[in-house]
C-alpha cells in the first residue's frame, strides 16, 4: 500500500472515509479520535461552554443591519430604537425584539474584500496561505479542552462541508458535516446486519495490527478510535440530537422553514445534547443593486432565526453557557447609488449573544459615514481571540504545525474583553 496518502490530512481523511463506506456503508466522518492527547489547559474565563457561530456568506452591509447611519450613508431601511437604547435598521424587526440580549460590534476592521479570501478570514482567525491551512475556532477548543461529548462530535458544520475545519490539527478534528438540516445526519445506519458488521471490524482489526506496525504514525493510531466511537453513536439514542423532526410543528415556524432556519434550530439541538461548536452557514449575501431585495429576503430569513435562537437558548436557561457568534466576510460601502453597494472590509458589524457578553450593548463605533471603524477596532483574529477566550481557551499559548511554525488561536489577536460583563 502507499502510505503517503497518510502524510496529507484530507488525503488520510478520504483514506478512512473510504474504509468506512466500504465496511459498513458510513458516511459517517472520523470526528472523534484524538480527545485523549488534547491539552486539557483553560484560560480567559470560560463561560461559553457551548457556541454557535452563523456566517452570513457574502458580506453582510453593516449601515443595513446593525449599523444604521443617516445622510449619503442611508440605504433603503429606516433606523428603529431599541429597548437597549440603540438603533437597528427595520429589516430586522424580531432582532430589535431581542436586542436587549446582544453585543453588536460595529468596529470591525479588515483589509481582504474578496469573497473567498475574506470568508477563509473569518472563518478562521487567519489570512488565507498557499502554504498551510489554519484551524476553525472548534479544532481549536478540541485541541485544548479534549472531546465535548463521548458519543456526538465536538463540531458541526451545518449547511457547509467540512473541507479544512481541522486545519493543521489531525483529520479526527474536522467538523461533521449536515448539509441538509432536515436530513439531519445522513447515512448513520450501517447498510448490513449487525453480525455481519461485527465480523468485519473484527477483519479490519486483524488487517490493521500488522499494518500499523509498518507505518508508525500518530494519525494511524488515531484512526482505529474511529471505527469503535462510530458504532457507539450508531447505537447511542445522542443520535436524536440531529433529528428536528422530533420539534414541534409551532416552534420549527418559529424558526422559519428553509435550511437556515432549520440549521439554527439544529444547532440549538446539537449544543443541547453536547456538542461544543456549531457553524451554521447562510449563503446570498453579496447584495449589491438586489440591496433592499436581499435583505427583506435574505435578512428577514436571518432575522427570524437568529431572533427565534437567541429567545430559545435564554427560554431553556442555555443563552448565559452558550456563545453565539454572527460573523460575515466584510461590509459594504457607505455610498448608496444605482450600483447599490460595493465590498468594504474597513468597517463592518459582527454580533456576539450568551456565554458572558453584556447585554443589549454596544461595543465600538464606526465613523459617521460608516466608512472606518472608528473606536475599539476589532480585527477577525481579535474576533476569534475573544470568542476563545470566552470559552477557555490560552489565546497566548503557542502550538507548533507539522511544518514548524508556531500559531496562536485567533492569530495573536487581542481579546476585546470590554464585550463582556
Amino acid at each position: 500500500m502507499n502510505t503517503n496518502i497518510l502524510r496529507d490530512p484530507q488525503d488520510r481523511r478520504t483514506f478512512v472515509e473510504r474504509c468506512a463506506r466500504a465496511a459498513f456503508g458510513l458516511t459517517i466522518l472520523p470526528f472523534f479520535a484524538g480527545a485523549a492527547a488534547a491539552e486539557q489547559r483553560g484560560a480567559g474565563f470560560g463561560k461559553a461552554k457551548r457556541i454557535i457561530m452563523i456566517h452570513l456568506d457574502g458580506g453582510l452591509s453593516h449601515i443595513d443591519s446593525f449599523d444604521p447611519k443617516e445622510g449619503a450613508s442611508k440605504g433603503p431601511g429606516s433606523a428603529v430604537s431599541t429597548k437597549a437604547g440603540f438603533q437597528l435598521t427595520s429589516f430586522l424587526p424580531e432582532t430589535v425584539k431581542v436586542a436587549d440580549k446582544i453585543t453588536v460590534i460595529r468596529s470591525m476592521a479588515a483589509k481582504v474584500g474578496v469573497h473567498e479570501n475574506a470568508r477563509y478570514l473569518m472563518r478562521t482567525g487567519f489570512e488565507k496561505r498557499g502554504t498551510i491551512v489554519h484551524p476553525t475556532i472548534g479544532a481549536w477548543g478540541q485541541h485544548y479542552l479534549g472531546a465535548s461529548s463521548k458519543t456526538l462530535p465536538s463540531s458541526v458544520a451545518v449547511n457547509h462541508s467540512s473541507a479544512h475545519g481541522n486545519g493543521f490539527f489531525p483529520a479526527t478534528y474536522s467538523p461533521l458535516p449536515i448539509l441538509d438540516p432536515d436530513a439531519g445526519l445522513a447515512n448513520s445506519k450501517a447498510t448490513v446486519p449487525d453480525e455481519k458488521a461485527a465480523k468485519r471490524t473484527q477483519l479490519l482489526a486483524q488487517l490493521d495490527a500488522s499494518f500499523s506496525k509498518s507505518v508508525p504514525d500518530e494519525n494511524v493510531r488515531a484512526y482505529n478510535d474511529f471505527y469503535d466511537t462510530t458504532m457507539q453513536l450508531m447505537k447511542s439514542s445522542d443520535l436524536a440530537a440531529f433529528d428536528i423532526n422530533a420539534e414541534k410543528a409551532e416552534v420549527r415556524d418559529r424558526y422559519g422553514r428553509n435550511k437556515f432556519g432549520q440549521g439554527c434550530l439544529l444547532a440549538r439541538r446539537l449544543v443541547e445534547g453536547g456538542v461544543r461548536f456549531v457553524e451554521v452557514h447562510s449563503g446570498g449575501w453579496d447584495m449589491h443593486k438586489e440591496l433592499e431585495d436581499g435583505m427583506e429576503d435574505r435578512g428577514g430569513e436571518f432575522d427570524r432565526a437568529f431572533a427565534a435562537l437567541v429567545a430559545d437558548l435564554d427560554a431553556r436557561g442555555l443563552l448565559d453557557s452558550t456563545l453565539v457568534a454572527v460573523t460575515t466576510e466584510f461590509g459594504r460601502k457607505p455610498t448608496f447609488d444605482g450600483n447599490g453597494r460595493g465590498h468594504h472590509p474597513l468597517a463592518f458589524s459582527t454580533v456576539l449573544a450568551g456565554g458572558g457578553a453584556k447585554r443589549g450593548f454596544v461595543y465600538g463605533s464606526s465613523d459617521e459615514k460608516g466608512y472606518k471603524a472608528k473606536d475599539n477596532p476589532v480585527t477577525p483574529g481579535d474576533f476569534h481571540a475573544t470568542i476563545a477566550w470566552a470559552a477557555g481557551m490560552p489565546i497566548e499559548k503557542e502550538v507548533i504545525a507539522p511544518s514548524g511554525r508556531p500559531f496562536t488561536v485567533g492569530n495573536k489577536g487581542r481579546a476585546a474583553l470590554g464585550v463582556f460583563a
